[in-house]
């Protein structure tokens, strides 16, 4: 079983997040936190297997925090952004910081299936740009 630490300020993406991995035998979300601050607290916690990072976040950004992330141990980072459209800038900064790979999030309902065979490759440290 994967442990998933879900990070967007959106409630909606949060659950259709949630709701995507909910059927996943193998994968269960642990948290979901609405800011960085409050996910820095369930890292601890919960010790997830990958992390769904938004990038327009309150306060920290998305990307600010995978500056935060790197040189520490961490899970890997699966960016969910409605930014990182397919050959974007915000896609390759991300990977660039660390990201194991993006997934625009205005395709979770249309590719759930898409998403959730990302999140087991990120799981596995198979990820990178570019994605479907």
């Amino acid at each position: 079983m994967f442990n998933v630490l879900v990070i967007d300020d959106s409630l909606t993406v949060r659950a259709i997040i949630e709701q995507l991995l909910e059927d996943e035998k193998d994968l269960r979300v642990v948290g979901s936190a609405d800011s960085v601050s409050v996910a820095r607290e369930m890292i601890d916690k919960f010790i997830p297997s990958v992390i769904t990072l938004d990038l327009a976040m309150p306060n920290i950004d998305g990307l600010t925090f995978l500056d935060e992330l790197s040189g520490h141990p961490h899970a890997p980072v699966l960016v969910v952004s409605s930014h990182t459209t397919w050959g974007s800038e915000s896609e390759a900064e991300a990977i660039k910081r660390g990201a194991k790979a993006c997934f625009d999030k205005a395709q979770l309902v249309r590719h759930g299936k898409s998403f959730t065979a990302l999140v087991r490759k990120a799981v596995a440290g198979e990820a990178t740009a570019p994605r479907t």
